[in-house]
């Protein structure tokens, strides 16, 4: 009996004391509480963080430069990783040399395992120099094969490029633009949003009636239109900022209509009041005071409007209106993938669209999950 007795008190104990957490934490402890039990949303975010270190490390990860060629490899498909050859188990992985030949009939190129040939994979291997962060020079890659021979994890395309390589340098494109486009859409909504709410009157007027023609135009055409209007002798990085200001343009006024909403159920309360008599000035009084008070809000708007951003970038560079080559996103390389044959006899080609189904599926598992976690009314 007084076994048991000293459990339940511990265990009394430890309840009181997570109770007296709950009551003195913070609303933002709270969230992450509340969040970390959200399954889905965790593993939406920890997906999310692989893509990016992935995109981060792209020069290192990658084997071959992203325009490098192989002119006797062109739509040769993936390569094995191997372990267990006719002679038995082996401790270093190893990929077969391929061989090619033409079908005699439909003249298509065919390739076959060559099991005469095993090339072994080397780790931190030398290759095609790059800059680490853009500073330092370096030619360490984490893997390749010796005497330059082949290794296609991921298949070539039709010039022979090693798909791998440019899939890691596309994440790259298509993973960023979401991140600037919705930096630059939250800075429009936050502001443009903030003098509709808090102001009113003639500005609300302005502001709604412009998000109200913005919203009235379907999405696909307005970007198609205005990222058509861009002009053809741009380079890829110019080509890209245009397309940031594109999406950003016509992705501010759903937050912008958010934060007029919450301006206008704040703007009387009593801590708004306060600054005011205290002499604080408006752009103050939104920037310090109102649009904290509801941040965590923004936040979620913010993470499930990336992948709407990312989803705009891709149909524009699969309809070749986006980025163009010789800049490389996921849509630029399922804009390869168009004909009837790329479906049939090369099917590797549509990776690049399972990489952003996986993407826009984890912001959208994280972004409710930051929902959930976010109403004070359920964190517990």
């Amino acid at each position: 009996m007084s076994l048991r007795r000293s459990i339940w008190r511990r265990r009394r104990s430890v309840a009181s004391c997570d109770e007296d957490r709950l009551a003195i934490a913070t609303h933002w402890q709270l969230m992450g509480r509340k969040l970390r039990k959200h399954r889905l949303a965790m593993a939406g975010g920890y997906t999310l963080l692989a893509f990016y270190a992935i995109a981060l490390a792209a020069d290192f990860l990658a084997p071959y430069d992203p325009h490098d060629t192989h002119r006797d490899f062109p739509y040769a498909p993936p390569q094995a990783v191997r372990f267990v050859a006719d002679d038995g188990f082996h401790l270093r992985p190893f990929v077969y040399g391929l061989t090619a030949y033409r079908h005699p009939e439909t003249l298509r190129r065919i390739y076959t395992p060559d099991t005469r040939v095993r090339r072994p994979v080397r780790f931190f291997v030398r290759g095609h120099e790059y800059r680490v962060l853009g500073l330092a020079p370096c030619n360490v890659h984490l893997f390749g094969v010796d005497d330059g021979a082949p290794i296609f994890l991921l298949g070539t395309d039709k010039l022979g490029r090693d798909l791998f390589s440019r899939n890691l340098y596309a994440a790259r494109v298509s993973l960023t633009i979401g991140l600037v486009g919705v930096a630059i859409s939250f800075v429009l909504g936050c502001v443009l949003g903030g003098v509709s709410g808090y102001f009113g009157g003639v500005a609300d007027t302005l502001i709604q009636r412009l998000i109200e023609f913005l919203m009235c135009i379907p999405t696909l055409p307005l970007w198609m239109g205005l990222s058509a209007a861009l002009p053809k002798k741009w380079s890829p990085l110019g080509v890209y900022f245009g397309l940031t200001v594109i999406l950003s343009v016509v992705g501010w006024c759903s937050l912008a209509r958010v934060v007029r909403g919450k301006l206008l159920s704040l703007r009387e309360e009593d801590f708004v009041i306060a600054a005011r008599i205290s002499g604080a000035s408006s752009a103050r009084i939104i920037g310090r005071h109102l649009i904290p008070s509801f941040l965590s809000y923004l936040i979620v708007s913010v993470t499930l409007a990336i992948p709407g951003m990312i989803l705009g970038e891709t149909a524009l560079s699969f309809l070749g209106l986006g980025i163009r080559p010789p800049a490389i996103s996921w849509g630029v390389l399922l804009n390869d993938s168009q004909s009837l044959r790329a479906i049939a006899q090369c099917p590797w080609l549509l990776l690049p669209g399972a990489f952003v189904v996986i993407v826009v599926l984890a912001f959208s598992f994280l972004g409710d999950g930051l929902r959930d976690a976010a109403d004070s009314q359920s964190v517990v």
